[in-house]
């Protein structure tokens, strides 16, 4: 059985301000619990979980992660989704660098709003094999429960950080810098050598100004059709594929 304070608690971390000062985000659902708890053991806090799921995962006994058997309707409580899924786990917020491991090619996120636009980039920043995600510090935040949704189980795996990005920008002088916009240079037409640094926009108003004044190179994905423009996940899947093929 759960206690009330557990399950305030927990609500709670439904909100930024709460999980900024916990240092605490909320991972559920089977799938992604189960590749939290292969991957990522030592970073769970605590399981909360139906009889059934606990029987079938005897594993995280001799992990020795801490679990609290919770009935269906104690589990809708505290679950962030509109269909909970067995399991719900509170888990620490990474430390994250500026960077992390050889610097490669870096995505920079300029007021990215969507969280399922961000947990998106996430997912396909991983599949690329791209460590690092600069935010904007008005990016939405990437523990939002959407974005954990979205993200899958890539979220623990990136190196994600929060920054100015003018001051991160100004600091990579010497490293060339593509800004995708909707008229530029064709992303066929670019040879790109790391590191670099690709920067998406905001959903509506593209990158700003300010942060467009330091690339080196606009770039676009070329169109056939009327469409006006493509989703930012969409159009940063496309050029990380045509960027690092």
């Amino acid at each position: 059985m759960i206690s009330k304070s557990d399950v305030k608690y927990i609500q709670s971390l439904a909100h930024k301000k709460f999980r900024e000062e916990e240092g605490v985000f909320v991972i559920e659902g089977v799938k992604m619990v189960g590749e939290l708890i292969a991957e990522f053991p030592k970073e769970i806090v605590q399981l909360y979980a139906t009889q059934q799921w606990a029987d079938e995962n005897k594993v995280i006994k001799p992990l020795k992660i801490p679990i609290t058997i919770v009935d269906e309707k104690e589990l809708l409580r505290i679950s962030q989704l509109k269909t909970p899924n067995q399991v719900v786990a509170t888990v620490k917020i990474p430390q994250q660098k500026i960077e992390k491991g050889s610097l490669g090619f870096t995505v920079v996120l300029d007021q990215i709003q969507d969280p399922g636009n961000l947990g998106t980039i996430i997912r396909t920043c991983d599949w690329f094999g791209v460590q690092n995600i600069i935010c904007s510090l008005d990016t939405v935040d990437a523990y939002n429960p959407k974005t954990v949704q979205s993200a899958k189980g890539s979220l623990l795996r990136m190196n994600i950080h929060y920054c100015d990005v003018i001051s991160y920008l100004e600091a990579k002088q010497g490293i060339p810098v593509y800004a995708a916009v909707l008229e530029g240079k064709s992303i066929h037409d670019v040879q790109v050598k790391e590191p670099a640094i690709l920067i998406i926009g905001n959903e509506a108003n593209g990158i700003s100004k300010e942060v467009l004044a330091l690339t080196s190179d606009a770039v676009t994905i070329p169109k056939k059709g009327n469409a006006e423009s493509l989703n930012a996940a969409i159009a940063t899947a496309i050029i990380l594929s045509s960027f690092l093929k």
